[in-house]
């Protein structure tokens, strides 16, 4: 049968319709059964050896377009549906997303899969089926609200299998289930994401908005990501979920070596685990266990064999995110690994004295980090400059012990979903123009580089640019109800709310750049201010900067002096699928962290492989990006990171003394509770952010901040040469290439898993 016999068989199994009756909320489902039935008749990927890649996210996505393209029939169902008068993009629409993630850690896990599978490796994702992810973000009266997030229906990517296993607490036993997500390759074959869960779990037990009894194990362990914390039962919910997450992926990789009759003793020579940053630690004393306990290993052989099997990938270089927790917790949820961990701990003493290098500190704290970096046999970072940055400051005490495990890998995304699926025009045009060769081997967009003078391959790309911000301005009217204009210059913001990304350094920006219309001094060119972000439940001055967003982004819309010039959207439950409609339309990307500070970020590579000019830091991989384009491609401002590390050895930055020194500054700071402000907004939460910007401003915005607005304006004034702006998009496509995750995967090979190796 040919694919429109299969569809049209399918509607009629299903729904005695023939294509052209079903809605698209039937095909979808059609579809989706098409689409399990192919992946069902795709060769699983296998190999001697596998990684076995545990996350507390994956941030999926919604699968459909994405697997549609993998398996190579995209084209050709489009055509089909387009024959019977149905659109593939509006059957793409019905599709719930996963909510497995929240930002750049589980996106990246995400992209990691992919290229895994793309380069046909056998590995498999290991994690949790969160019934309501991280939360639904809906705004009220300019506030962040939280609401779960329910995505799970009957007909699902979720496979349903007969594998469980029994997890013991210290003070329950429970029994895990496990569900398969199938992860296809780009013309390649299948491997799978698991994802485990416990049936007692209970979805009626949440309240208002995301607040549900903590304490009620056996109903609420899959119900959140990142469960609120800043109580003990949150603490120990978290450790709850990381000990069920590896005790099941423990007992996963064990039962999958039994069954192929490897000898477990040698279990390196067949399995690599990567601990994907610290919440999947205790994989590490609970195999421990496991081979002590059940495989009549001594400490001694258990210790050696799990050492060379795990590898640890560092994902920040803040303290605040390198879990420590304390001993008395463990304790109570997993008793069994407390005398493991100790003895891990007894074994460091005895060699280093430094405490720094200690796995138990003086206040009882156990730091998962550190048990990663001694009991593991490979330590990465994620950019160049995160990595450099940890061997010479952060993790030192380390690196002088263990060079040798201290590796980069730049991080990667994957073309597939982030131009293929998100920028099917651009894909297509790139196709004509370079060939198909990209798709294969992200290096070949350097091919784009011959035509940077060719004035009918510029105009194009911008003809598609302008045809993405139609899209999404159509998009966004429906949604969020706001018009916008597609000739003015999109500035977007998105990525996950936290004091270091600075979205309050851009929110300063846009008081400036309002108080300086309404002064008289009106752009040529219009601007749209674009962010997307949730804040964490707990982290106060996040949702008082979203708060200030709103506010900005109801004076400014409003005042028909300012309007015309300037618009601001802070768009509501930012997430994959708001992140295709938003990267491709984006004419300034901004990464604006403080240098230093953010190990890497994608959505950077993201935006420039669909034509952004990048307005940032020297930080991350936007350090990577800046040399790979050349100074004339990007936008670079603000002091470097060695000055910053020097500020904070010293203490000495004093938020203040900037403001006082500088109109500027004093005037847009101000303006968070001037009259106006407070008229639009909550007193409380725009006071809270003023103080904490005059009084601590840990992520140092008004250090840079001049010098932002600077560099700011002279971007918005470059953006009417449009000659120069196409030929820094081109550029900026063609040195994509670099930032294929297919690439980051192959060294990860190479390096670290060593899968093809006999």
């Amino acid at each position: 049968m040919n694919m429109e016999e299969q569809l049209t068989k399918l509607t009629q199994d299903m729904y005695g319709k023939t294509i052209e009756q079903t809605t698209d909320q039937e095909l979808y489902y059609a579809v989706l059964k098409l689409s399990k039935d192919l992946l069902n008749t795709t060769a699983p990927i296998s190999g001697d050896k596998k990684i076995y890649y545990i996350s507390a996210e994956f941030l999926i996505g919604k699968l459909l377009s994405n697997n549609l393209i993998n398996l190579g029939v995209y084209d050709k169902l489009d055509e089909v549906l387009k024959a019977h008068g149905k659109e593939l993009s509006k059957i793409e629409e019905v599709e719930p997303e996963p909510s497995l993630g929240n930002g750049g850690l589980g996106r990246l896990a995400a992209c990691f899969l992919d290229s895994i599978a793309t380069l046909g490796l056998p590995g498999d994702g290991i994690g949790l089926n969160y019934h309501f992810g991280l939360f639904k973000q809906v705004f009220k009266d300019k506030l962040q609200c939280a609401e779960k997030n329910d995505w799970i229906e009957q007909n699902s990517w979720l496979n349903k299998t007969d594998v469980t296993f029994d997890i013991s607490f210290g003070d329950r036993k429970v029994k895990s289930r496990l569900y398969d997500i199938d992860v296809v390759g780009y013309e390649q074959g299948v491997n799978k994401l698991h994802l485990f869960d416990i049936e007692s779990v209970d979805e009626s037990i949440v309240e208002e908005g995301i607040s549900f009894d903590k304490e009620d194990i056996e109903k609420n362990l899959t119900l959140f990501l990142y469960p609120d914390d800043s109580d003990e039962a949150g603490n120990l919910l978290r450790i709850y979920q990381q000990y069920f997450m590896v005790s099941n992926a423990a007992q996963l990789i064990l039962a999958e070596m039994k069954e192929k009759q490897y000898d477990l003793r040698r279990m390196y020579d067949y399995a690599v685990i990567q601990i994907n940053d610290t919440h999947p630690t205790m994989v590490i004393p609970e195999l421990i266990r496991i081979l002590m306990e059940d495989k009549a290993f001594t400490m001694d052989e258990a210790i050696d064999v799990v050492s060379k099997t795990c590898a640890y990938t560092n994902h920040t270089i803040l303290a605040e995110a390198l879990e420590k927790w304390p001993l008395e917790y463990l304790e109570k949820v997993v008793p069994q690994l407390v005398p493991i961990i100790k003895e891990l701990d007894k074994r460091v003493r005895a060699k280093y004295d430094d405490e720094k290098v200690q796995i138990i500190d003086k206040d009882d704290r156990v730091h998962m980090a550190h048990i990663d970096i001694h009991y593991g046999f490979s330590v990465n970072g994620v950019a160049a400059i995160h990595t450099e940055i940890l061997k010479d400051t952060e993790l030192n005490h380390f690196y002088k012990i263990y060079p040798e495990k201290f590796n980069n890998k730049t991080n990667g995304i994957t073309f597939r979903r982030w131009l293929l699926s998100c920028n099917r025009e651009l894909a297509g045009y790139l196709s004509e123009t370079i060939g198909e060769g990209f798709k294969h081997d992200a290096d070949d967009l350097e091919k784009l580089l011959k035509f940077a003078d060719d004035q009918a391959v510029l105009d194009k790309l911008a003809a598609i640019k302008m045809q993405k911000k139609e899209e999404l301005a159509a998009y966004v009217k429906e949604k969020e109800g706001v018009e916008l204009d597609p000739n003015a210059i999109f500035d977007i913001q998105v990525k996950r709310l936290h004091e270091y990304k600075r979205q309050q350094m851009n929110a300063l920006y846009i008081i400036h750049k309002y108080l300086e219309i309404k002064a008289g001094k009106k752009p040529s060119t219009p601007v749209t201010f674009i962010f997307g972000a949730k804040a964490a439940p707990a982290y106060v001055i996040a949702q008082d900067i979203i708060h200030l967003l709103l506010v900005m982004q109801e004076i400014v819309n409003n005042d028909p002096d300012v309007s015309p010039y300037m618009k601001v959207l802070m768009v509501e439950n930012y997430n994959v699928s708001y992140a295709e409609k938003l990267i491709p339309a984006c004419d300034i990307s901004e990464q604006i962290s403080l240098a230093s500070k953010e190990a890497s970020g994608t959505g950077n590579m993201k935006f420039m492989l669909n034509g952004a000019v990048t307005l940032g830091t020297a930080d991350g991989a936007n350090v990577e990006i800046h040399d790979l384009v050349g100074d004339d491609n990007i936008y670079v401002f603000g002091k470097d990171s060695d000055t910053v590390i020097v500020h904070y050895e010293k203490a000495d930055y004093v938020s203040k003394d900037y403001y006082e020194k500088s109109p500027v500054i004093k005037e847009a700071v101000d303006f968070i509770v001037s009259d106006l402000a407070v008229k639009h907004g909550h007193k409380e939460n725009l006071e809270r952010l003023y103080k904490e910007l005059l009084n601590k401003d840990w992520f140092m915005t008004l250090l840079d901040l001049e010098d932002y607005i600077e560099t700011k304006d002279r971007m918005l004034k470059d953006y009417e040469d449009r000659q120069k702006w196409k030929k820094m998009m081109l550029v900026n496509i063609a040195k994509a290439g670099f930032f294929s995750s297919d690439r980051t995967i192959a060294e990860y090979n190479r390096d670290i898993w060593k899968l093809t190796e006999k």
